[in-house]
């Protein structure tokens, strides 16, 4: 009889692995139903008021939201507006923008997926060149600049592309997990594995911003094509 190839072998121990995950599998339902045979009307009941109260409440939390602007990427007008946006919401994103500059563009088309998939965080854009005390104190030196703000304090920047693989082409996913890294969203993925489509190429990887590191004149632009 001829000895197993090593093909052979890895597809035993395949196999073996496929075959032991699906016994893991089978005892957890299995111990779930037992669980739910066990109970009594009383207590399935009850089981379900907890479920029915826990939908209620996500339920209202979501419309409470959307009534406070979540929801939508949109910009807002004025420095004014700026405080009273982010003294409603616990997280806030804000775009700080120049219409002169083509990677605002670039945010702006990813911050809008954003904003509907994360009703969770507010997400706002305000002009730059129309908001100077702002800028100043929150040290806004490089456009594009978004500001990620939770309960009303300033907690970190994404400062140009930098952090999202220094490429144009970043996807949504990559400034997802960016923000995701700040806590300002709530992130699903693996905040160890960023998504850069490209990162052995660019060599780039994330570090937290220091604020005092921003640098450049003031409203220094990241685009090439500015």
């Amino acid at each position: 009889m001829a000895a197993d190839t090593p093909v052979d072998i890895l597809q035993k121990v395949l196999e073996n692995e496929i075959l032991q995950s699906a016994k893991v599998v089978e005892e957890h339902l299995d111990a779930e139903i037992q669980k739910l045979d066990q109970m009594d009307e009383d207590e399935l009941e009850h089981l379900k008021q907890r479920r029915l109260e826990a939908l209620r409440k996500s339920q209202q939390q979501k419309q409470e939201w959307l009534s406070k602007g979540h929801g939508e990427y949109r910009e807002i007008p004025s420095e004014r507006d700026f405080f009273q946006e982010v003294k409603e919401s616990k997280n806030v994103v804000c775009h700080f923008y120049r219409d002169t500059t083509f990677r605002c563009q670039i945010m702006d088309k990813h911050l809008t997926v954003l904003a509907k998939k994360h009703i969770e965080t507010k997400f706002l854009k305000l002009n730059a060149e129309k908001s100077p005390f702002l800028c100043e104190r929150l040290r806004i030196k490089v456009i594009p600049t978004l500001a990620l703000i939770k309960d009303g304090k300033t907690q970190d920047y994404v400062v140009g592309f930098t952090d999202l693989g220094n490429t144009d082409d970043f996807t949504t996913e990559t400034l997802e997990w960016r923000l995701g890294c700040a806590d300002v969203i709530n992130y699903s993925g693996n905040l160890m594995d960023p998504p850069f489509q490209s990162q052995k190429k660019y060599g780039t990887s994330f570090t937290k911003l220091d604020k005092k590191t921003i640098r450049g004149k003031i409203y220094d632009s990241d685009s090439d094509d500015d």
